[in-house]
């Protein structure tokens, strides 16, 4: 890229350029003195080359010597082919090298808060406090470049599909996606507050209605929630809507997407199709909605055969209408792990309600249950044991997990223990394998309150019921909903929308939410559905957690420029912090401490 001050960037100077005189600037990655002559790693966000500066150049050689790590400047010098012995196969660059003629400095630098030309392990507290030092390392400033060629990628696509894109307001009104939300006070309106939006949920089926067709956004959406690796306060998505159309129509336009995302910038071929799960079977063989394809390890369920075994712990839950007895095989689970591998699981499961972890090693199938080794075994009858052995397929040498309990807590249990064993043993096979997620369930019973919840959220259409219909049955109701999965990861996930206001009027009903209420919080939406609402569905992806994915990174904020920490900070700037007297008296609010706080 040609500038006033340069005729190229480092990174894309190749043997095309040989004989060239060319004008880099940079960062100095790396110096180095050798036997008289420097060499100098410049770096900028194409890359690296290699700067030889030799003593003949007498003015800029003494420059050179006093030049260190994160220094800015300018070389200009011939390119040259590097020496017999010295190419460097693994850069892209390492062919060639440009010989200086005028080195300048354009700015220096202090010592770097950690060393950006070694691989050391550096805290993430550190690496985000000097964000802007941790971006210029060469593998995240690659991750933020294929962010930027995803979105491009992305916006294409959906343009040549006839999508517009179509920009909805930032503050709104608090909306029930299923977090807290980040509220702005008003100070035009004392005492009233905007939300910033979890999505453009609402906004995106109102633009339907508004004839628009085909909606996309690269939007940014908010949630105050509890943080995980792949979550953060403030995140990017993808947001699309169409009319006009079904399930089949969205998921085929959608999986052709990433299917070409990934062959366009990965040179990856994903299947074609997807295969499809419903959320029943991968809650039953998987212990999860967003099942890791790549793991072979399954859930088997144990129910009717142990109803009338003398173990309460499995006979409890077994006669329980919301219990669960299951099993999964470890093949050559017997040898691969060990007893303090064992003893470890335990403890991983407890951390999702799990009371314990039983097991049977099998350790020789022709001696029957004498070739078997638990302690657990003396508690089950032969049908039970055998019906176990054959449901599993053991072998000998296997290993056989149980879970025991409610079967959201065996089913969250088994699940987190299925990826644990995999990850820890290098059981995955294969790089990438996508699916997608359907018919789950309409709603779900908060096990304590009773009251319905929406597992997606209350503007999603049921699947072949009417309102009637739905409000005598409500939990045997499925969704028109769809996720895309891969690798363990929630990619992006969609629904075709309630278009009728009779049948919102009753998922509002189900979710104890009167017709005070619901016109309260949702009078333009219901208003508008009285109007001429066409049929309409979309999706939604979350773009880091894509990326991330793409990446391989552990981390949504390693593919996020300036992210938060889990607890919702940011280093960098120390936000949240606190205000001024006189702002939170212009917006009318008063600080009240905490309980603790105020008594100390």
């Amino acid at each position: 890229m040609k500038t006033a001050m340069r005729t190229d960037y480092c990174g894309v100077i190749t043997t095309d350029h040989l004989g060239q005189t060319v004008t880099l600037c940079g960062w100095v990655h790396r110096r180095r003195d050798h036997g008289g002559v420097i060499f100098l790693d410049l770096r900028d966000r194409e890359g690296l080359v290699q700067v030889v500066v030799n003593p003949e150049q007498a003015a800029a050689f003494a420059l050179a010597e006093k030049i260190r790590s994160e220094y800015v400047v300018q070389v200009t010098g011939e390119v040259c082919r590097r020496p017999e012995g010295t190419i460097n196969p693994e850069l892209p660059t390492g062919e060639i090298e440009v010989v200086t003629a005028e080195l300048t400095v354009l700015n220096s630098s202090e010592t770097p808060p950690f060393p950006l030309d070694s691989y050391i392990q550096v805290g993430e507290d550190v690496r985000l406090k000097y964000r802007y030092m941790d971006l210029r390392r060469p593998e995240i400033a690659a991750h933020m470049k294929l962010r930027h060629k995803t979105t491009h990628f992305l916006r294409e696509y959906l343009d040549k599909h006839e999508f517009l894109e179509i920009e909805t307001p930032v503050l709104t009104r608090a909306t029930p996606e299923g977090a807290r939300d980040y509220l702005v006070p008003s100070r035009t309106h004392p005492g009233e507050f905007f939300a910033l939006p979890q999505s453009p949920q609402i906004f995106k089926q109102l633009l339907m209605m508004s004839g628009f067709d085909r909606y996309y956004q690269v939007v940014r959406c908010f949630r105050d929630e509890d943080l995980r690796a792949d979550r953060q306060p403030e995140f990017t998505q993808l947001d699309v809507e169409t009319t006009f159309t079904d399930e089949e129509d969205i998921m085929g336009l959608m999986e052709n997407m990433i299917r070409d995302l990934f062959k366009t910038l990965l040179n990856v071929e994903l299947p074609n199709p997807f295969p499809r799960i419903s959320y029943a079977d991968a809650m039953s063989r998987y212990g999860s909605d967003k099942p890791d394809m790549r793991n072979s390890l399954e859930i088997v369920d144990l129910k009717d055969v142990m109803q009338n075994v003398d173990f309460k712990v499995f006979s409890g839950p077994a006669k329980d209408k919301k219990g669960r007895v299951a099993a999964m095989k470890i093949p050559n689970g017997g040898e691969l792990l060990s007893r303090k591998d064992i003893d470890d699981y335990t403890k991983f499961v407890s951390q999702f309600g799990a009371k314990g972890l039983a097991y049977i090693k099998v350790n020789d199938m022709a001696q029957g249950t004498e070739g078997l080794q638990s302690p657990i075994l003396k508690f089950l009858n032969e049908e039970s044991i055998n019906a176990v052995l054959e449901r599993t397929g053991a072998k000998n040498g296997d290993l056989i997990f149980f879970g025991s309990d409610k079967a959201k807590i065996v089913n969250e249990a088994l699940g987190m223990l299925r990826e644990k064993i995999a990850k820890d043993k290098g059981m995955l096979q294969g790089d990438w394998a996508p699916l997608w997620v359907v018919d789950f369930p309409m709603f779900e019973q908060d096990a304590g309150s009773g009251v319905w919840d929406p597992l997606h959220h209350p503007f999603t259409s049921p699947k072949d019921v009417t309102a009637e219909q739905l409000k005598k049955d409500p939990g045997a109701a499925l969704s028109r909903a769809y996720d895309m999965v891969l690798n363990g990861f929630e990619l992006g996930g969609g629904s075709i929308r309630i278009s009728n206001i009779e049948m919102q009027e009753a998922v509002f009903e189900l979710l104890a939410m009167g017709p005070e209420e619901a016109n309260a919080r949702f009078a333009h939406l219901l208003t508008a559905l009285k109007y001429g609402c066409p049929p309409h569905g979309g999706i939604a992806f979350g773009l880091d957690r894509l990326i991330m994915v793409m990446v391989g990174a552990d981390s949504i904020r390693e593919v996020i420029a300036f992210p938060k920490t889990q607890t919702a900070q940011c280093p960098l700037t120390s936000a949240p912090s606190d205000v001024s007297e006189a702002q939170l008296k212009e917006l009318n609010i008063r600080i009240r401490k905490p309980a603790v706080e105020a008594e100390s």
